[in-house]
């Protein structure tokens, strides 16, 4: 199934890069629509009346952004448009420092386009260094739901190249409804301290891509949650950051099934996890399948290959009753580097639902720390095992609880 999988990614893949470029006629929101690059002026009403033109014409049209500093307030750029729309950013747009000028948890929102483009080594600078200390929707129910910086709802054929999200105020970036979206040469900019930020959230998507990035943020640099389906991340580094992360699964009601993730060739450094997987004890049912993790260097990473079916942070649960989220046909292969928790490997599965066939294959993950070398832990789950085994699967009983 795997390698079936694999085989059908790789087919979309060269079927979307191979699409030949289309010309475009140019519109510069500058020249033809009287915005100002002087880090003061709203760029929102030329960006939008820009949109407009672009989105009603019967031809392609390329939106150009040139070189600049641009203050944007907010944006709501929404389909469906006439023809292919390709976004050129040159510039810098810089979002209002003040969290409280939101009316939205938006700063920037494309919704219901097909064939978009947006490309040309542009920044979406967030300003979100005041808001983070602000952020305690983890333990708040009550919060205000900060801005992300780009959320992409319901689009689909489209590719997002060569462009950096910078220092949002909360998520970087949002995906939902989405189908066949590629992330390339994508670059997220945050220090660690940056609450809540993670880099690249997926939901209730088909086909979602994300190759050859950097993602550096304070939170998940990659994280699915429920309905992300065939989705791969292929080269990414990642680091700072919590690692790459499917869940948290469960927690609320008609939660989709995952199916189909391919984490590959990817370099996690100094993350506060590797690759894992979290779902709620006490849940709402759920199913996670076929999700793969291969190719993996773990430079001081913290708590490496994590499956983790009692996530429960600041004691939002009852551990007492086990997960109903099923976990199944998973694999940890080729995975090597260094640790910096002593649990290298901790598979820790539902007492009601065991994960079911779980492969861990060619594992050498090592640490120095003072309690001794590196140890592997498991729980309701029996592993098929291949190759090295470095720690020794499943050779110590678990203890304590997994990171946050």
């Amino acid at each position: 199934m795997a390698i079936q999988m694999n085989i059908a990614i790789t087919a979309l893949l060269l079927l979307f890069t191979s699409i030949p470029i289309i010309e475009c006629t140019d519109i510069d929101v500058v020249a033809n629509f009287g915005a100002v690059a002087d880090g003061q002026t709203d760029l929102s009403q030329p960006l939008m009346n820009a949109w407009k033109e672009a989105c009603a014409s019967p031809e392609p049209v390329n939106i150009v952004i040139p070189e600049g500093t641009y203050l944007l307030s907010e944006a709501t750029l929404n389909g469906p448009c006439q023809a292919p729309i390709s976004l050129q950013l040159q510039g810098t747009l810089m979002a209002p420092e003040d969290p409280t000028v939101f009316k939205e948890a938006t700063w920037v929102s494309i919704s219901y386009v097909d064939s978009l483009t947006m490309f040309g080594g542009g920044v979406f600078d967030g300003q979100g260094a005041t808001a983070w200390g602000q952020n305690d929707c983890a333990k708040n129910k009550n919060c205000v739901k900060l801005p992300i910086n780009i959320r992409f709802h319901n689009v689909k054929n489209s590719l997002i190249q060569d462009i950096t999200t910078k220092d949002s105020k909360q998520f970087h970036v949002n995906v939902l409804g989405c189908s066949n979206i590629t992330f390339q040469s994508f670059t997220v900019s945050a220090p660690e301290e940056s609450l809540n930020t993670d880099g690249i959230h997926i939901g209730r998507s088909d086909g979602v891509y994300i190759l050859d990035s950097k993602i550096e943020t304070g939170d998940d640099c990659v994280s699915l949650g429920d309905g992300s389906n065939n989705v791969k991340v292929q080269g990414v580094t990642c680091g700072p950051g919590h690692g790459i992360s499917i869940g948290s699964l469960g927690k609320y009601k008609n939660e989709e099934p995952i199916s189909g993730v391919f984490v590959t060739q990817c370099t996690l450094a100094n993350t506060m996890n590797g690759v894992r997987i979290k779902t709620w004890p006490a849940s709402q049912p759920g199913s996670a399948t076929d999700i793969h993790f291969e190719d993996i260097t773990m430079d001081n990473v913290g708590n490496p290959i994590l499956v983790d079916q009692e996530y429960c942070p600041w004691n939002q649960c009852d551990l007492s009753v086990p997960s109903r989220v099923q976990l199944s046909k998973l694999s940890f292969k080729n995975i090597r580097g260094t640790s910096k928790t002593q649990i290298a490997v901790k598979l820790i599965c539902s007492s009601g639902l065991p994960c079911d066939e779980v492969e861990l294959a060619d594992i050498d993950l090592t640490y120095n720390g003072p309690e001794g070398p590196a140890i592997s832990q498991c729980s309701n789950v029996n592993p098929v095992l291949s190759g090295v085994q470095n720690p020794a699967a499943c050779s110590s009983q678990p203890t304590g609880e997994a990171a946050p």
